[in-house]
């Protein structure tokens, strides 16, 4: 299998003063092969979101390389990181951040302007499809206030999408969400990662979806102390109501032997 990102010995601190230093990463060692589905569990504080934030370039490592398609990210310049953010690697986060003076569609392919590799009619074409894909097609023209919190998450999925990244990341994309909602936007990730092959890596607090990915990583204290392979889903990510119960509470069992 090809390996899409690999951190070794991974280290982030902060300081406050000369003297004072926090270390929220230790020494993290992580391998994404192409395809996998992989979310990041622990307790609050732990550093799972700033291990996101530190993998995919969005904020410096203190010691230690990562890379991306076997890029290392630690030589490039800001304006380098975020051509390869924009090109290789898609976001998606808890709020999605979208202008409110744009439509859905605008916002979405905005990446796609910056990148400045296509025309606009194939990337409008693209991000119709995407939004067919994930049942929002009819909300094109509408901005941000005037469609439901999952909706929204839709149309976010859409943008990390839109410049065909190698690898998409969420930071509690499911967070903000009620519960059908959140179980939609699973059933998307799924599908992509499935049916189109995209290799995905999210946060989440929820063993309801992380249960849902193929491997799940437990950080303690700036650590990775735990991992759990899951297996996939079945066929296109479907799963009875029973199975899925099961696999939600060996999840639950094994967090709550970490201590979580």
């Amino acid at each position: 299998m090809t390996i899409v990102l690999e951190a070794k010995n991974v280290n982030k601190s902060y300081f406050a003063g000369k003297n004072n230093e926090q270390a929220v990463l230790k020494n993290v060692n992580l391998q994404v092969q192409a395809g996998e589905f992989v979310s990041i569990m622990g307790p609050s504080g732990c550093g799972k979101s700033t291990l996101l934030y530190t993998i995919s370039g969005m904020d410096k490592m203190t010691s230690g390389s990562v890379a991306i398609q076997g890029q290392e990210l630690g030589g490039l310049s800001e304006e380098q990181l975020a051509q390869l953010r924009l090109s290789k690697m898609g976001f998606v986060f808890q709020q999605s951040g979208f202008l409110k003076n744009l439509s859905l569609l605008d916002n979405i392919i905005l990446p796609a302007y910056r990148a400045k590799r296509e025309s606009r009619a194939a990337i409008v074409r693209r991000a119709s499809d995407l939004m067919q894909r994930t049942g929002i097609a009819e909300l094109a023209a509408a901005d941000k206030s005037e469609v439901s919190g999952g909706q929204l998450q839709r149309a976010a999925i859409c943008r990390a999408l839109i410049n065909q990244p190698d690898i998409l990341f969420g930071d509690e994309p499911t967070g903000a969400l009620n519960s059908k909602s959140s179980d939609e936007v699973m059933a998307i990730l799924t599908e992509l990662n499935q049916a189109a092959g995209t290799t995905i890596m999210l946060v989440t607090h929820d063993a309801k979806v992380a249960a849902k990915t193929q491997r799940v990583l437990f950080m303690l204290d700036g650590c990775i102390v735990g991992e759990r392979v899951m297996g996939r889903l079945g066929q296109r990510g479907q799963l009875g109501q029973a199975d899925l119960k099961e696999r939600e509470a060996n999840l639950s069992s094994w967090l709550a032997d970490m201590g979580f």
